[in-house]
């Protein structure tokens, strides 16, 4: 049964979560002048002052601006945005986020995907938006849940809410989610803004040995929080869970390292959009749920994909395939486009271009 649904914020939590921040324990300073040793501590400072002192804690009201509902959905309560598109014609589309990333990640773009003429686009483009909060993250339930089953469970929720034939856009464990829903055998198309292929080094092109350069130095130096993740979740999770401080730290991070910035996050995502996703994970506990994907998920499937695909490559995106290697996955590739800006956080960082990506391949499988 869907019901509606709305993100309420207590007060009391508001409460703790300052008198938590005014007590936090700090380390010392990191050694190096850089972000090498992880996010330095007069950063951390800063935002998490902000984000007792001066953050309008608005994200409820930004989500709730838009209509949302819960689902039980094969015994898992689902939480997601459902935004209909006036336009009768409209494409069903399912988004899928991913870690650390929300629903609220779509906020900017929920209006001009679904209607297309109130933003200055062609009706033609319309679509009717489906956004879940992954299982562990959010508002929705919090079981362990390999990919494939994450993804029959979107496609179940499609068809409660009506529809047989659909889109599927993902980045991220998103990505993952789009690629498997491409089974389903009522899927138009998949579009994905992360694309993990196999990175051939067989003659590669200068481009191919930049981004295989890029993506070793990232498995040496970068990441460390998915061994983790993916190892010791619930041991990661007491820290996290109980600290805002290191909630914060542990997020923002990947804001610094994953987006298109010129040495800051902010000069990619601004403060507020990232303190409400940082929200997001503290007020509904989902430090360690949302951790357990990588746990549940170590063995990542890189099998063909071979409905109709589209692939948009950001360029500060942490894997980047040339189109020969993604024809490789994607054996229908019908779209195929490197963006001068951007990273990991598409939505997030370069709304407009991300809508442009989802509007042009979906054009094509309408």
């Amino acid at each position: 049964m869907v019901k509606p649904f709305q993100v309420s914020l207590d007060e009391a939590d508001v409460a703790d979560l300052r008198e938590r921040l005014r007590r936090t324990r700090w380390p010392e300073a990191e050694t190096v002048g850089d972000w090498s040793q992880g996010v330095p501590l007069a950063y951390v400072q800063e935002l998490c002052r902000d984000w007792g002192e001066e953050y309008d804690f608005g994200f409820a009201a930004r989500l709730n601006a838009f209509p949302q509902f819960r689902a039980e959905v094969d015994g898992v309560g689902l939480h997601f945005v459902h935004l209909r598109s006036p336009e009768p014609d409209a494409l069903p589309l399912v988004l899928s986020h991913g870690w650390p990333g929300s629903v609220l990640e779509f906020l900017d773009v929920f209006g001009p995907l679904a209607d297309p003429a109130k933003h200055g686009g062609d009706p033609a483009d319309a679509f009717h938006v489906v956004a879940p909060s992954l299982p562990g993250f959010g508002w929705s339930d919090k079981p362990a849940l390999k990919i494939a089953r994450v993804a029959e469970l979107f496609d179940r929720l499609m068809q409660e809410l009506g529809y047989d034939r659909y889109g599927a856009q993902g980045g991220d464990w998103g990505a993952a989610i789009t690629n498997a829903l491409a089974r389903s055998g009522r899927i138009a198309g998949v579009h994905v803004n992360f694309a993990p292929v196999r990175m051939t080094r067989d003659d590669p092109t200068p481009g191919e040995r930049r981004a295989l350069a890029d993506l070793e130095e990232f498995r040496r130096s970068g990441a460390g929080y998915s061994a983790q993740q993916g190892t010791r979740p619930q041991t990661l999770g007491y820290g996290l869970t109980d600290s805002p401080a290191g909630q914060a730290a542990w997020i923002v991070e990947k804001f610094w390292a994953w987006t298109d910035n010129k040495g800051h996050p902010e000069d990619a995502v601004d403060r507020q959009k990232i303190l409400d996703d940082i929200s997001a994970y503290w007020f509904t506990a989902t430090a360690a749920s949302s951790a357990r994907m990588y746990w549940e998920n170590n063995d990542r499937d890189l099998s063909t994909v071979d409905v109709p695909a589209g692939v948009s490559v950001f360029p500060k995106e942490i894997m980047r395939p040339s189109r020969r290697q993604a024809e490789q996955r994607y054996t229908d590739l019908r779209w195929f486009e490197e963006l001068p800006v951007g990273g990991h956080f598409a939505a997030l960082e370069q709304p407009g271009l991300f809508v442009e990506q989802v509007r042009g391949f979906f054009r094509l499988v309408r």
